[in-house]
């Protein structure tokens, strides 16, 4: 946690990953977040991983550094009341529909400096998540041996997105500071994706070649990279990416005159060509193959690290887990209370700011948490008006 943006406000409507990450990279640095939620928690309440007792894990650490207000959307007067406090606080990340009571030009009536990002699906409005996104713009039909598409486990395009949308949002404030204007900023998913596309080359790369990349399986597109298997069974990633890890990888191999016997075959060099290494690959990776499958890993590791080659054995994320350097002693890990009760390393900003002192994670809300002490300090609600509308149903509290 870091006070960068300590003096900003922000309401989020949202829910599943990539809306509430926005929200969540802003108040790992500093903003105050508050999340609304329908009373008894949104539709990614309890969503997996959960404890026994169905406690979500995911959102418990979504939601960290956030305020927790849970209002009745179903009526008019919680709908409201979620419209005033977007107007007093002026800043609002949603995921909800770009029409109906959280469009932007109804929440900017009275409100004309407002700024709305908004998280969708496609442009127009059609609902699509990580998932879905993904296979339409191609990835699941280049990863693997195919001919089957593979999809993969990391909500890529949510995290893009959530990320994305953090800093749109903070570049429409800075905006608004020489203006003062407000501005809704749509983000599609689907834009996330074949915008990133076409940022990697994708895109020209497709009308060029006129054909699909083929199907390379571990093996790293345009580079000397692929997995190898060690003599004691362990399986590792080897990447080179500079002509010097080139030269050491071969040096701590030995394998220097089986790679100069391809490279005279062939009439090619591989020394600081990236591409060559690549598209002799057939030959290359047979050589390596066997100079791997002859070293003990531990070995190997020595060996590699000491010509700064990049490789990393394979492993269970429960082992990553368990690495004192990537979580033990990793500085943005630290001590939080959870609502699950849970005891575990909670993690704040992935940033480090060696100027400030690094502040410790915060523990996520309970629905509804923070209703009545947002209600009275943004909207100067009076306890008993307050009160009225949690007898009523349209304001909830944490129990």
């Amino acid at each position: 946690m870091y006070n960068l943006i300590s003096d900003l406000s922000i309401i989020e409507a949202s829910s599943f990953v990539a809306s509430p990450s926005a929200g969540l990279y802003c108040a790992q640095m500093g903003a105050e977040v508050i999340r609304v939620d329908q009373i008894g928690g949104g539709p990614d309440f309890r969503r997996w991983p959960v404890t026994d007792n169905n406690d979500s894990l995911y959102w418990e650490n979504l939601n960290r550094a956030k305020k927790s207000v849970a209002l009745d959307l179903g009526k008019p007067e919680g709908r409201e009341l979620l419209q005033e406090l977007v107007r007093a606080t002026g800043q609002f990340i949603t995921n909800f529909p770009s029409e109906g009571f959280l469009s932007h030009p109804t929440l900017a009536e009275g409100r004309p400096d407002l700024i709305t990002v908004r998280v969708m699906g496609w442009p127009d409005g059609s609902p699509a998540l990580d998932y879905t996104v993904n296979n339409a713009v191609g990835y699941p039909m280049m990863t693997g041996p195919g001919p089957e598409p593979v999809n993969h486990v990391l909500p890529a395009w949510d995290l893009l997105t959530g990320a994305y949308a953090a800093f749109a949002l903070l570049a429409a404030i800075r905006r608004r500071e020489t203006d003062g204007s407000g501005c809704e900023i749509r983000i599609p998913l689907s834009d996330v994706a074949i915008g990133t596309v076409a940022n990697l080359g994708g895109v020209a790369e497709m009308i060029y070649e006129d054909a699909n990349r083929p199907r390379l399986g571990n093996a790293v597109y345009g580079l000397f990279g692929r997995d190898f298997v060690t003599a004691d069974g362990k399986r590792t990633m080897i990447v080179v990416v500079t002509p010097r890890q080139w030269t050491n990888l071969v040096a701590a191999l030995d394998i220097g005159e089986a790679v100069a016997n391809v490279e005279a075959e062939r009439g090619v060099s591989f020394a600081k060509d990236d591409g060559l290494r690549f598209a002799h690959r057939d030959a290359l990776f047979p050589i390596f193959d066997e100079a791997v499958a002859a070293r003990n890993h531990a070995d190997l590791a020595t060996a590699l690290d000491a010509g700064g080659v990049v490789h990393s054995a394979y492993r269970t994320m429960l082992e990553a887990v368990n690495d004192t350097a990537l979580v033990g002693d990793n500085p943005i890990f630290g001590a939080a209370p959870n609502p699950s009760k849970l005891i575990y390393p909670a993690a704040g900003a992935f940033a480090s700011v060696p100027q400030q002192e690094r502040g410790a994670p915060s523990s996520a809300p309970r629905n509804g948490q923070h209703s009545v002490e947002v209600l009275s300090q943004r909207l100067n609600l009076p306890s008993g008006t307050i009160a009225r509308l949690i007898d009523a149903g349209i304001v909830g509290t944490s129990q």
